[in-house]
C-alpha cells in the first residue's frame, strides 16, 4: 500500500472512531498508535523504535514524561505529545515538548489530538522548538501538497535532513495558504483596504469598505474562475466556457462525457458547469468514500452524483437547466431538499451534508 493510501485509510478510521473516543488514553490507543504504526511504519511494541512515557529529566522537573519518543539507531528523532481527540491544540498544551526538545537529540516534535498533527523543528533558534509548526496535517481535510514531506518521516524512507531543509519553505507556504483561504472566505478590513486603495480614488469610509468587502470577495472568486477557465480551454479545445470558481480540471472520463457523441442522440446536454459542480462534489466526498466509487449520471431534468453508479445510491442532484441553479440534497428516505446556488462554489457551504450523504454507502 502506498503512503497516500495508508494516510487515506487512517483518515477513514478517525472519522469512524472519533465519536466513541472519550479520553486522552483512548485517543492514544485507538488513533495515535495506529497512526505511528500504519502510516509512519514504526513498531509501537518495539522499545528500540517507539518508547511510550519517555522520561528525560529537565532541570528541577523530575520524572516528567512525554507520550512517545521515536528512535532510530538508539537516538531520539521525534517526540510526540498527545491530547484528547477534539481538544484544540495550542502552545499552552505543548510546554513539555518545549522543555524536552532541547535536552534530547530530537529535531522533530509533534503535537496531536489524533485528528490533527502539528510538526515542529528548530528553524528560528538551534535546539529550541519553534513556536509555529512547519507542517500541519488535518486528517479531516488532507492537503495533498504536504503528503510527500510527511512521508519523509516514515520509517521506510526516513530523511531528516531533507525534511529540515524544506521545513522553512513549507512552514511559510502552508501558513500563507491558510491566510489566503481565510481571507477569501471572510476578508479582513486591512485586506480589503489593500485592494480598495488601488482602484478607488475617494475617501475609504466604513460604508465604502463594506461595499468593497463584497467586491473583493467576488473578484477573488472570479479571478480563480478565470484561471480555471484558461486551463479548461487548453484541455478541451479552446472553447468559451461559463465562469465558475473552485472547479477542478475534468478527468479524461469527464471530458468525453461532454462530447457530441454522448449527448446528441439522447437529447441530454451535459454542460461544463454541471461537470465543474460534479468535480467539486467529488473533491468534497472523496475524503469519506473511495474515489473510484463516485460516478455521475445526467438526465434531462437533473444531473446526479451517485455511488457505485447506482440510482439507489444518490449523493445529490444538480438542477442547472433553469434560470436558478439548485443543489438537491437527499435525506435517508431519498426526500430531496433544493438549495439555490448563487455560484457553483457555494456547494462548498454544504460539505457536511454531502459527506453525510456519501457516508451512508461506506
Amino acid at each position: 500500500m502506498e503512503f497516500g493510501e495508508k494516510l487515506a485509510a487512517m483518515a477513514k478510521k478517525v472519522r469512524q472512531d472519533k465519536s466513541a473516543v472519550q479520553t486522552e488514553e483512548a485517543t492514544k490507543t485507538s488513533l495515535i498508535m495506529p497512526f505511528i504504526a500504519t502510516v509512519l511504519g514504526y513498531d509501537v511494541f518495539n522499545l528500540n523504535e517507539v518508547v511510550p512515557e519517555f522520561i528525560a529529566d529537565v532541570g528541577l522537573k523530575k520524572g516528567e514524561k512525554i507520550d512517545y519518543a521515536i528512535l532510530r539507531d538508539g537516538q531520539v528523532q521525534m517526540l510526540i505529545e498527545c491530547k484528547k481527540v477534539g481538544e484544540p491544540l495550542s502552545l499552552e498544551n505543548a510546554s513539555q515538548l518545549f522543555r524536552y526538545f532541547h535536552v534530547t537529540t530530537a529535531r522533530i516534535a509533534c503535537l496531536t489530538n489524533g485528528e490533527e498533527y502539528r510538526f515542529y523543528t528548530d528553524l528560528d533558534a538551534p535546539n529550541k522548538m519553534d513556536e509555529k509548526p512547519f507542517l500541519v496535517l488535518d486528517l479531516s481535510d488532507i492537503d495533498d501538497a504536504i503528503v510527500p514531506e510527511l512521508s519523509k518521516l516514515s520509517k521506510e524512507v526516513f530523511d531528516l535532513e531533507s525534511v529540515i531543509s524544506s521545513a522553512g519553505e513549507l512552514k511559510y507556504v502552508s501558513a500563507i495558504k491558510r491566510v489566503i483561504a481565510a481571507q477569501r472566505k471572510e476578508p479582513t478590513d486591512d485586506f480589503v483596504r489593500v485592494f480598495t486603495s488601488r482602484v478607488y480614488d475617494g475617501r475609504i469610509t466604513s460604508k465604502v469598505s463594506e461595499q468593497f468587502s463584497y467586491l473583493v470577495t467576488k473578484s477573488f472568486s472570479q479571478y480563480i474562475g478565470d484561471q480555471v477557465n484558461e486551463r479548461l480551454k487548453a484541455a478541451l479545445g479552446n472553447q468559451n466556457f461559463p465562469q465558475s470558481a473552485d472547479a477542478e480540471l475534468p478527468t479524461p472520463e469527464a471530458s468525453t462525457k461532454l462530447s457530441p457523441e454522448t449527448t446528441e442522440d439522447s437529447g441530454i446536454e451535459t454542460t461544463l458547469e454541471e461537470m465543474e459542480a460534479y468535480h467539486i462534489v467529488r473533491a468534497i466526498i472523496c475524503s469519506c468514500i473511495e474515489l473510484q466509487r463516485i460516478h455521475s449520471r445526467d438526465a434531462k431534468s437533473y444531473f446526479s452524483v451517485l455511488i457505485d453508479n447506482s440510482n439507489r445510491k444518490p449523493v445529490c442532484r444538480l438542477h442547472f437547466n433553469g434560470g436558478t441553479k439548485y443543489l438537491g440534497l437527499l435525506d435517508e428516505a431519498k426526500s430531496e431538499t433544493r438549495i439555490p446556488l448563487e455560484q457553483i462554489s457555494d456547494i462548498y457551504n454544504h460539505t457536511d451534508a454531502l459527506r453525510e450523504a456519501a457516508t451512508r454507502y461506506v
